[in-house]
């Protein structure tokens, strides 16, 4: 552990975070004292991991943070992670969602518990995990080869047997004998490594390889009356291969013994033993054989060029031995492949980078930033190009190469309008002219009155030298060297005013702003608003223009000049009409007398219900349910309801209103309503018929054209209902429900039928609503109420009584005081 913390403490914090999410994961690996951890050590990269963490296991910064001081992160460090954070999430936008990850969190650690258990399954799901960890950490070069699972190193047991396998107790051999002779054997090795042929008896094939087995059995084969050789061929293949048990011990991720199959190689072992753990070797393991050191396996020999001369086929008892790294070095920053990296004796620094795949394509290479540990702190020590291939690595380095500067020596930019803006390179001599010259010249609307150039001063800071345009082009103004960093910005004149547009409103197909181009007519913007809607008047259409003079002194001075225009009907060009100026307003009219169709519905007990069109500005309900036929004898002739949409009832024509604004105005009258009736939960629909007149139709049909008989309009609906035969009781009753009608009951009664008045009950509030819409409240009468008739289909609703908030002390105190002022006033005056 302590050699962990020596080697790369700008990742403790890292490893640290992931023991907070991911308990299970070894001890070993984890530290738990951050007070060596420099934040500033950490690259964007992962302070951007350790968020992402955050955010998935539900922690806040506060939690975060709060956690590593705990576990030793000194203050200091924990304020400027906390501001590296805030930065990038600044600079970035990253905002966290803590509650959806943690949830997610929650429900794959529950799964990750319901599904575990010891198989080969676990065994891939805790590799997986490995490979979590691995992109946290800086990754020890190498050691994931054997905890891929696309690459298991598994023998091929379908390939030819090799000529110089060894054959033991347990292999299968099958012989094929053909020609002269026909016979086919499987023959199993026995543990004392005998076969027994079939009438030639047993053969001893133990130690021997397959080659020299084959040789043996076609011998005794021949010494038996088998004509090999004459007429007669002998095969001898491998069947069903033994295992073999290998042992391997030290710096290895699961160490034991191992069952491999007999064609096995190193690789094969270390892949099931997981290979070699943090600490372990990738460069020197070792094979034993009878007790003695046969062979020394460098991974790295097979990583950087294929070379598998180590990776030797495996008997049964061979130790792997995976001993400890000698010397571990780090390479960060721009190299491909940056990482943990083994180094052997005699490698340098040039074998470092050659092991990190060379340098980035932005790698600042002519030095290698080295930070170094001596016997009690660190050091940094720079090496030069020229030393890569003398420097020799030492316990503990860490390379760091860092990426070439964002600046350029040679660079100016121009912007703004030309054909070509962009970079381009400053060459000797260059000027502002030539420049202008190289993007391809000034676009027609570039402003040519004056540009600007933005430079940098000796100290970094920023100045501003401004230009005339028309002169450096025309050669009339001297011509301006440029110098590194020039900024040249050339602005367009449309980028120095608003953005011109008329506005065309009315009765055309497509109303709303457009752009504004010289000499536009009238005709022109109704054509681009899609012409005129069906009732437009080509005459006295409207026009209103800015002032730009009018007398703020005078009452009644002008604000806007407005002109009557009139064009063809069928917007033919040639039209000499009014030219239109920027910001014009154009209002178009419908032709006087013009009117849509209105229909109206009558529905329920007439003749013939449906639809109807108004024919007369003046047509009332009694016209109308006389073209209906007139009502049915079932018909409820005093509960008949008039229906109006409310701009009907404003006086606005349906088809020239601001449907929106309607919709938000019916949404807070609703609104309005609900709160007037939230206690209300038990009412009927009827409470909320803002839209119904009250009307008597009985009246109405007794005697048309009355001032009872209301003119229609667009949407009206008229319902005539059937005979009703019940009353509905609602609000603050014992029992809401529907009463059967009788002529004989009163107020009282109906109410007495649904329970009679519950305790919180504001009596002297109820109130009748009639079928034809019509509300009628109780009224008082000293200390009586007298309730409104009721009618067949009424519904009576009783209220319930306001709140009382009850008397407070200080409402006491108040009451008391103001009646001893009074009495004390009162005897004062008596006594006058």
């Amino acid at each position: 552990m302590s050699s962990l913390k020596l080697k790369i403490p700008s990742i403790l914090l890292l490893i640290f975070f992931c023991c907070l999410i991911y308990k299970p994961v070894s001890a070993q690996n984890l530290p738990q004292d951050l007070s060596t951890v420099h934040v500033s050590d950490l690259s964007d990269n992962q302070i951007r991991q350790l968020m992402q963490q955050a955010n998935t296991a539900g922690l806040s910064d506060a939690q975060l943070l709060q956690t590593a001081q705990n576990r030793g992160l000194p203050s200091s460090e924990a304020q400027q992670l906390q501001t590296r954070i805030n930065n990038i999430r600044k600079k970035e936008g990253y905002t966290p969602d803590s509650t959806n990850n943690l949830r997610g969190s929650d429900t794959s650690r529950s799964r990750r518990t319901l599904n575990y258990r010891v198989d080969t399954d676990s065994i891939a799901r805790q590799r997986k995990k490995d490979d979590f960890f691995s992109k946290l950490l800086p990754k020890v070069y190498g050691a994931d080869i054997f905890k891929n699972t696309n690459l298991s190193f598994a023998p091929n047991l379908k390939l030819a047997t090799p000529v110089n396998y060894i054959v033991g107790p347990e292999d299968q051999l099958n012989i094929n004998v053909y020609g002269n002779s026909l016979v086919n054997w499987k023959l199993d090795v026995s543990p004392e490594g005998n076969i027994n042929i079939p009438g030639v008896g047993l053969l001893n094939v133990a130690g021997k390889t397959i080659e020299q087995a084959t040789l043996a059995i076609k011998s005794r084969l021949a010494s038996s009356n088998y004509s090999v050789g004459r007429g007669t061929t002998v095969q001898v293949s491998l069947g069903n291969i033994r295992s073999i048990k290998v042992i391997l011990i030290g710096e290895v991720t699961k160490p034991g013994s191992y069952t491999l199959p007999s064609l096995a190689t190193v690789f094969n072992a270390l892949y099931a033993a997981g290979g070699p753990n943090y600490n372990g070797s990738l460069r020197q393991i070792e094979i034993i054989r009878n007790n003695r050191i046969i062979r020394r396996l460098d991974v790295y020999d097979f990583l950087l060029k294929g070379d598998q001369k180590d990776n030797i086929g495996l008997q049964d008892q061979d130790i792997i031995r995976v001993p400890t790294y000698r010397t571990r070095v780090e390479l960060a920053g721009e190299v491909k492949i940056p990482a943990l990296f083994e180094v052997l004796p005699g490698e340098t620094l040039q074998d470092v980078i050659r092991f990190a795949g060379g340098f980035s394509d932005q790698a600042y290479t002519a030095r290698v930033k080295v930070l170094q540990i001596n016997d009690q702190q660190r050091k940094i020590t720079d090496v030069f190009e020229s030393d890569y291939k003398n420097y020799v690595p030492l316990r503990g380095d860490k390379y760091i190469v860092e990426p070439i500067l964002e600046r350029f020596e040679n660079r100016v930019v121009i912007k703004g309008s030309v054909f070509r803006p962009g970079e381009y390179e400053l060459e000797k001599g260059l000027t502002l002219s030539r420049l202008i010259e190289k993007a391809a010249g000034l676009k027609e609307d570039a402003f040519t009155g004056r540009g600007s150039i933005t430079r940098l001063k000796p100290d970094n800071s920023k100045e501003l030298i401004s230009f005339d345009v028309r002169g450096i082009m025309g050669k009339t103004t001297a011509d301006i060297p440029l110098q590194r960093e020039d900024s040249v910005h050339i602005s367009s004149i449309f980028d120095l005013r608003d953005k011109y547009k008329v506005t065309i409103k009315g009765e055309i197909r497509k109303a709303g702003d457009f752009t504004y181009a010289d000499s536009m007519k009238v005709a022109d913007l109704i054509i681009k608003a899609g012409g005129f809607s069906e009732g437009a008047s080509a005459k006295r259409i409207e026009v209103s223009r800015r002032v730009f003079d009018s007398d703020p002194s005078v009452k009644n001075s002008s604000v806007a000049q407005v002109y009557s225009v009139n064009i063809d009907p069928n917007l033919k060009a040639g039209d000499l009409n009014f030219t239109l100026k920027p910001f014009d307003i154009v209002s178009v009219y419908s032709l006087p007398g013009y009117e849509t169709q209105k229909t109206i519905k009558v529905e329920g007990e007439v003749i013939y219900p449906g639809y109807y069109t108004i024919q007369k500005k003046n047509e009332k309900i009694s016209d109308v349910i006389k073209r209906a036929g007139g009502v049915t004898a079932s018909a409820d002739v005093e509960g008949g309801s008039l229906k109006r949409d409310n701009s009907a009832v404003l006086g606005v024509d349906k088809t020239k209103i601001d449907t929106a604004a309607l919709k938000r105005e019916r949404a807070d009258r609703l609104m309005r309503l609900q709160r007037t009736f939230r206690d209300s939960t038990k009412t009927d629909t009827t409470q909320l018929r803002n839209n119904y007149v009250g009307i008597n139709l009985k009246r109405i049909l007794d005697k048309p054209g009355s001032t009872n008989d209301l003119i229609l309009e667009n949407g009206d609906v008229i319902r005539v209902p059937k005979q009703q035969q019940i009353v509905r009781v609602n609000g603050e009753v014992l029992y809401p429900s529907a009463v059967v009608y009788e002529k004989s009951k009163s107020f009282k009664d109906y109410v007495l039928n649904a329970g009679g008045f519950s305790p919180r009950a504001l009596r002297g509030g109820a109130y009748v609503v009639y079928p034809n819409g019509t509300v009628k409240g109780t009224r008082k009468f000293l200390f009586f109420n007298n309730h409104p008739p009721v009618k067949p289909g009424s519904e009576i609703y009783v209220p319930q009584k306001p709140v009382s908030k009850g008397n407070t002390l200080q409402d006491i105190l108040g009451l008391t005081s103001g009646l001893v002022s009074l009495i004390i006033l009162f005897i004062t005056v008596k006594k006058l």
